[in-house]
C-alpha cells in the first residue's frame, strides 16, 4: 500500500473495543503501569458500529489482534509482538480502508498507537471474526472459529448494585484514546493459538472501551 496520509480522504470509525489479557483485575496497563506480571499479551477486538472511510462504508465490520511485550507499554517495553486479523466479510475497497486504519498509515489514534507500540508484525490474515456485545455491558465475546476465542462478564461484587457496571473515567493509559469509558470485566474464556501466540486461561482482566476516531489528522 503506496498511499500515505497526504492522500487518505476523511474517515471516521466509532463502536466497541474490548480485550481479555494475562494481568490481574484490573489490567495496571490501562492505568500506564507496569503489567502485573511484568510483561502481558492478550486479545483485542475491535467492533465497529459506525464507519466510514471516503465513500467507504465500514459499518458492522471487525478487526482483532493477538499482542504481547514486556514492560510499561506507555513507557519504556520490549519485545512488541503484534497478529492482525481483518474481518473476512469486508471487500476489496473496504480491506484496504481497515489495513491503512489499523496499520496506522491512516493517521488518527491508531497511528500514535502504532508508533508508540513500534512491534513486529506476526502475520495478517483475512478470517470470520464473531463479535458480540450485551446491549447492558454484561458480557462481550469474540472469536475466530479454531483460532482464537475471548470472552468475559461484567465486573461484579458484593457491594456493587445489582445491574450495574463498574466503571473507569479518564483513564491514564485508555487503550482506545482519551475521552472514552471504561466498563470492567473479568474473563471467562481466554484462548489463543495463532501466528506463535499460545496461551488458554479465565479469571483475568478484561475491559470494554468505546472507541470513536477520525482522520487522517
Amino acid at each position: 500500500m503506496s498511499e500515505t496520509t497526504a492522500t487518505v480522504p476523511r474517515w471516521h470509525a466509532a463502536g466497541d473495543w474490548f480485550d481479555t489479557c494475562k494481568c490481574d483485575v484490573p489490567c495496571p496497563c490501562s492505568f500506564a503501569q507496569l503489567p502485573t506480571h511484568g510483561d502481558c499479551d492478550g486479545i483485542l477486538a475491535w467492533h465497529i458500529r459506525e464507519g466510514r472511510y471516503g465513500d467507504v462504508g465500514l459499518d458492522g465490520l471487525n478487526v482483532l489482534m493477538l499482542a504481547s511485550f514486556v514492560g510499561n507499554i506507555w513507557a519504556e517495553h520490549t519485545d512488541t509482538y503484534a497478529a492482525v486479523f481483518v474481518d473476512e466479510r469486508a471487500d476489496e475497497p473496504q480491506r484496504e480502508a481497515l489495513q491503512m486504519i489499523f496499520g496506522g498509515q491512516a493517521g488518527g489514534w491508531p497511528a500514535e498507537m502504532v508508533t508508540m507500540m513500534a512491534g513486529e508484525m506476526r502475520g495478517m490474515e483475512f478470517a470470520p471474526i464473531e463479535i458480540e456485545v450485551a446491549d447492558d455491558l454484561a458480557s462481550w465475546r469474540a472469536v475466530v472459529p479454531g483460532r482464537v476465542e475471548a470472552s468475559a462478564a461484567a465486573l461484579t461484587g458484593p457491594t456493587t448494585p445489582e445491574g450495574a457496571r463498574v466503571q473507569s473515567t479518564n483513564l491514564p493509559g485508555a487503550e482506545t484514546g482519551p475521552g472514552q469509558v471504561a466498563t470492567w470485566g473479568r474473563s471467562t474464556v481466554d484462548r489463543a493459538d495463532a501466528h506463535g501466540f499460545l496461551w488458554s486461561r479465565e479469571g483475568r482482566s478484561s475491559k470494554h472501551i468505546t472507541f470513536d476516531w477520525t482522520g487522517p489528522d
